[in-house]
């Protein structure tokens, strides 16, 4: 699956936009986490623990959004987004989303 986040695919033409797709996930740290990700705060610095919980989302919502895309039928996923928002303290929403494409 090629995914973009360009209206185009380099090299390639689209031949059918199959619609929107999209893959979501919340996600939240354990307290331990929290509680190293409180003190890093306090001293400053990257909390780290956050950072891998948003890597982890990204890419799980990327699969969720693929997996959507694939049972359309579709070749490729353009104009790839991600919106990000707080659920509830510690836990956070990613959601990527796109348009589902069939290449020539």
């Amino acid at each position: 699956m090629i995914v973009v986040n360009t209206d185009f695919v380099p090299g390639r033409e689209i031949s059918e936009a199959i619609g929107i797709v999209r893959g979501s996930t919340i996600r939240a740290k354990h307290i331990g986490k929290d509680i190293m990700a409180g003190l890093r705060q306090l001293v400053g610095g990257e909390i780290k623990e956050y950072t891998e919980m948003i890597i982890e989302s990204r890419n799980e919502a990327v699969r969720r959004m693929e997996a959507m895309a694939e049972k359309q039928g579709a070749d490729a996923i353009v104009n790839v987004r991600f919106v990000t928002s707080q659920i509830m303290a510690g836990a956070a929403e990613l959601l990527a989303y796109g348009t589902a494409v069939k290449l020539r």
